[in-house]
């Protein structure tokens, strides 16, 4: 098969998400469709041999690149045993293995696993079960949720409720039940002579002003922990967390941490909200959870929440489900990753990793049209001075054309490589990225 073949049949009959299919099949400004043979480590190859550098781990899914040896192991051993059964009524060794895994990993104090296929389907689960959990203990007028002013947390009906980006939820608006926003933490916003943290602080005390007036019909406040991504790889202080966390408990409000791209590692800790000191009373994952394999996502809360619902009547049992809940491959690639990262102390070996990108990246703090080079562990980002809306496409087509692939965020540029990246593939995305920088400027 060639690229053009898949090409033209790939427009044909696949409708691609987040994406204006016009800009695929128009010629000249065109965004390039890139068809995709096969994946190797943090390399994806074309039919026609061309490499492509995977920057952000393809919607920063594949924490360990791509046709890891290890977690196409543990496949097809468990494809010998089980695909998948039933969830409802049924269980099996992968689900309940994961979930004791998860459990572990926060000390035991999330306590419960519900499984899902996705990001946005966990939040509607965290969300769901948070309204249902204070409808059960008697607090009815508790059914309104709080979110970050830029916040992104899914793309479903009931997750568009807390995402604040306009470009994603204002064409369903008369389908949402929109949430209440809060003043976001970034440390962007610093005022002159302000650090981080006392951006951090200006946010919570907002953030306690909201709940002293309006904590009896909150239910929720749900955050994306230290990085907001798809607001522009907005960047926190831990110290918001550490002060949401103590509010949330004053005026009994569930805190919800949506860990779905920032969770397993990816700021430098395994569960984000850690270097917080905190627990969540939900903690959402999926993305890398899996290895960037199978569709998997999961929720886990605390003995107080599951304990709302545990009763004789049907009723008030928490009743949400989809065909492939816990499905046995997801769940079996999960601790294959799981494994690796226990194996080869991936926290510890990152810590050099995310400091030589730093090193990589950072003549770009000397650039002209650069603002706010940042990094979060194995997330590093900066914004672009550029007043061409077609930035992104323009930055985009050039990337690719350096053998990398980055989707910058508006005028945001980010990355967020495998881990398995080395040095030397550093570098050259770290050049690949200068050298589209300045080819997507105007002149």
């Amino acid at each position: 098969m060639s690229n053009s073949d898949l090409l033209q049949r790939s427009l044909a009959a696949v409708w691609h998400p987040c994406t204006q299919m016009k800009q695929h099949a128009t010629a000249g400004e065109a965004l390039p469709l890139v068809p995709i043979a096969r994946g190797q480590g943090v390399w994806l190859f074309d039919f026609d041999g061309r490499r492509y550098l995977d920057g952000i781990s393809s919607w920063w899914v594949n924490l360990f690149g791509h046709c890891h040896p290890q977690i196409n192991a543990a496949l097809r051993a468990q494809l010998d045993e089980l695909e998948h059964v039933l969830l409802a009524g049924f269980t099996h060794r992968p689900v309940v293995e994961l979930s004791e895994r998860l459990i572990g990993l926060t000390d035991g104090s999330l306590g419960h696993c519900f499984y899902a296929s996705d990001g946005a389907s966990a939040t509607e689960i965290a969300l769901k079960m948070s309204f249902h959990a204070w409808h059960n203990r008697g607090r009815r007028d508790k059914q309104e949720f709080l979110c970050l002013s830029g916040s992104y947390h899914g793309e479903t009906v009931g997750a568009l409720a807390v995402t604040d980006v306009p470009l994603f939820k204002d064409a369903y608006a008369p389908l949402i039940r929109p949430a209440s926003t809060v003043a976001t933490p970034d440390a962007r916003l610093a005022s002159d002579g302000e650090t981080p943290v006392d951006v951090a602080r200006r946010a919570a005390a907002a953030l306690a002003t909201h709940l002293e007036r309006h904590h009896e019909e909150i239910a929720a406040l749900i955050v994306e922990p230290l990085v907001q991504c798809a607001s522009g790889m907005a960047m926190y202080d831990p110290e918001y967390l550490r002060l949401a966390r103590e509010l949330c408990d004053r005026y009994e409000v569930h805190l919800i941490c949506d860990e779905i791209a920032v969770g397993c590692g990816r700021t430098g800790t395994f569960f984000a909200h850690e270097q917080a000191g905190i627990r969540p009373d939900f903690l959402c994952l999926s993305k890398g959870i899996s290895g960037g394999y199978l569709p998997l996502s999961i929720v886990l809360t605390t003995d107080g929440v599951y304990d709302a619902f545990y009763d004789d009547r049907t009723s008030r049992g928490f009743l949400h489900s989809h065909s492939y809940t816990g499905n046995a491959l997801a769940c079996r690639a999960a601790l294959a990753t799981l494994d690796i990262f226990a194996e080869q102390q991936v926290i510890a070996a990152n810590l050099p990793l995310a400091e030589r990108l730093a090193t990589c990246l950072g003549p770009l703090a000397a650039h002209p049209n650069v603002r706010h080079l940042r990094q979060r562990g194995m997330i590093a980002a900066f914004d672009v001075l550029c007043d061409d809306p077609r930035f992104a496409q323009r930055f985009y087509r050039q990337a690719l054309a350096n053998e990398i692939l980055l989707r910058p965020i508006g005028n945001t540029v980010y990355f967020m490589p495998p881990y398995v990246i080395s040095a030397e593939e550093c570098e050259f995305l770290a050049a690949g990225a200068i050298a589209a920088l300045d080819a997507a400027l105007p002149t």
